[in-house]
């Protein structure tokens, strides 16, 4: 499961680093989602020329006479400057260019050039740059408007580039042609107009664009390319009739249909005036929404740390634990990326929590697989040799029999049959069976009713150990009960063997307690729950000592230590590696 995890991560993040185009609209509609709404300046309106404007008109293109009379009208309403989104690239056939271009001249004004890739662009003068001379977008060309109109106004681009979704979201301020000249863009002229302005400065860093300065307003944000980000602020809207511009710069543009395209933008389909006039209200915005240009490395350490943590947590701390911490992982990673949103910072974090749910419900099920796989080995290996209860507890906290064991204090028993090499020879291969089936399924029981575990068969002899795998309290007091246990059940096995005919056997027992290495002994894929250690290894030699002692059962030095029984003391006895004979005891038979 560790070795996934690098090919998951490399996988996962190839969208985000290619920046596919599933993975951008993905974050282009979270930003959509969730940037603050803003409230409109104050400082625009936008005039709508109406279906039933230009039905009155006569139809459309609205005589040059007519516009001027517009110009005149919204000047004498109070209006501070008008921005006609209109070109105007052929002369009047009615002769009204003149009168046009001179009410023009009577308030700030501007009007609107569009691209046409026709490879011409018109000259601009007034534009500074500090740094580097990076970054912009180039025009494809660009229908310039009659120069008679032109030389009483400003002019501005009216350009609005689509993302990969086909919708508008950033608009740039100046957009260079081939040669490196730059060409302002119409919500970027209005303030030019406004504040009597003849200088853009543009400031860039080696990425490209940073800043761009205009003389009146604070200085604005843009990424690399000279683009803004657009708050699609609701500005109010007037008509011909009304006409309530009064202390307002006026966009004014045609909804009738049929005459101007409508652009698809996050909120809608909007005609090219009301898109100007949302750019000139983004310039006003302090903290406006901007996509830094370090983004695509911030995303992309937040992916690789957050999924990698969503991995581990559900690798190392269990399917419950780690599914909690992997949703907190996700609610984190969400305020984190909804924050920094909300903030102007437009970082996305949508991508990487998909990713993290992948990767978790991947990390999930390899990790249920395991642990399913493992309970099945639990009880397998354990369901014979522990009460059903201590089974269960173990399937149920896997992580009590980790690969490779732990020190742990216990106590273990040895039993072995007496002479049962030599008495099998007597005996037919049934009846050898069925002593041995008797003699250890009574042991076992008795094991298993003092809270120990059975950990193994060695032909004829058994080991057990107390206090492990699951915790046992007094467990060097249960062994004892427990051996004196089995040789009660030994004395009514052999009731039923000397009723056969068979000779009754005899048990020795050896216990001692005291510190082991114990778990899983072998490979992941197979392993053997045991014991090892100077203890168990006495233990065994207790058990050896006690035909040679007289007695059927040995205590160890420091078993007697851990419990309150009256033991009877033996003479010390010696131990295959010992230097020094044994302290041993054995049981008082008239306690139990």
């Amino acid at each position: 499961m560790k070795k996934l995890i690098f090919p998951i991560l490399l996988i996962l993040s190839l969208p985000l680093i290619y920046q596919s185009a599933p993975t951008e609209v993905l974050k282009l509609r979270t930003f959509d989602a969730l940037i603050p709404v803003q409230q409109p300046s104050g400082n625009f309106v936008v005039l709508n020329i109406t279906e039933d404007d230009v039905e009155n008109e006569g139809g459309y293109p609205l005589p040059r006479r007519r516009l001027a009379e517009i110009q005149v009208e919204l000047i004498n309403k109070g209006a501070l400057g008008i921005g006609w989104v209109m070109s105007f690239p052929q002369a009047d056939r009615m002769g009204g260019d003149e009168v046009f271009s001179t009410t023009l001249g009577y308030a700030p004004s501007v009007i609107a050039m569009f691209e046409d890739g026709n490879g011409k662009y018109p000259k601009f003068t007034g534009t500074v740059v500090k740094g580097n001379d990076t970054g912009g977008m180039i025009s494809s060309g660009v229908k310039e408007n009659l120069n008679t109109l032109a030389k009483n106004t400003l002019q501005g681009l009216a350009i609005a580039p689509t993302e990969v979704d086909q919708l508008v979201r950033r608009i740039p301020l100046l957009v260079k042609t081939p040669s490196n000249e730059w060409i302002p863009a119409f919500g970027t002229q209005i303030y030019k107009a406004l504040f009597k302005v003849k200088t853009y400065i543009i400031t860039t860093n080696d990425n490209g664009i940073q800043e761009i300065s205009i003389r009146g307003i604070p200085p604005i944000q843009t990424d690399s390319l000279g683009r803004k980000w657009i708050s699609w602020v609701d500005t109010p809207q007037t008509d011909l009739k009304e006409m309530n511009v009064e202390g307002k710069f006026v966009f004014i543009g045609v909804t009738a249909n049929g005459v101007m395209p409508q652009i698809a933008t996050p909120v809608g389909l909007l005609e090219p005036h009301k898109i100007q006039a949302a750019l000139a209200e983004s310039l006003l915005i302090q903290d406006s929404p901007k996509i830094p240009d370090w983004s695509l490395a911030a995303e992309l350490g937040i992916f690789l740390i957050f999924v990698s943590l969503s991995w581990l947590v559900l690798h190392y701390l269990g399917i419950t634990l780690g599914l909690c911490m992997a949703i907190f992982l996700m609610l984190s990673t969400s305020y984190t990326g909804y924050t920094l949103i909300q903030k102007g910072i437009l970082i996305d974090v949508s991508y990487t929590l998909i990713a993290m749910f992948i990767t978790s419900a991947i990390a999930f099920y390899l990790r249920f697989r395991e642990q399913f796989k493992l309970r099945l080995q639990i009880k397998k290996q354990f369901e014979h040799y522990l009460d059903p209860r201590q089974v269960k507890q173990l399937q149920k906290n896997p992580e009590l029999l980790k690969l490779g064991g732990e020190k742990r204090f216990a106590t273990f028993l040895f039993t072995d049959v007496r002479g049962f090499t030599a008495l099998s020879e007597t005996l037919e291969p049934e009846q050898v069976t069925y002593i041995m089936n008797k003699a250890l399924t009574a042991q076992q029981t008795a094991v298993q009713k003092h809270g120990g575990m059975v950990d193994k068969y060695i032909g004829d002899a058994m080991m057990a150990i107390f206090n492990a795998p699951l915790d046992l309290d007094n467990h060097a007091e249960r062994a004892i009960s427990c051996a004196m246990d089995i040789q009660k059940n030994m004395i009514e096995l052999n009731y039923v063997l000397v009723a056969k005919g068979i000779k009754p056997i005899q048990i020795g027992i050896g216990i001692n307690t005291g510190y082991a290495v114990i778990g899983n002994m072998g490979s992941e894929n197979r392993f053997d729950y045991t014991a090892i250690g100077d203890a168990v290894n006495v233990a065994a030699r207790l058990e050896s000592g006690t035909k040679d002692a007289g007695v059927d059962l040995l205590i160890g030095q420091s078993t007697q230590n851990e419990v309150e029984f009256d033991l009877i003391t033996c003479e010390p006895i010696s131990a295959k590696g010992k230097k020094e004979k044994l302290q041993v005891y054995t049981w008082d038979s008239n306690y139990h």
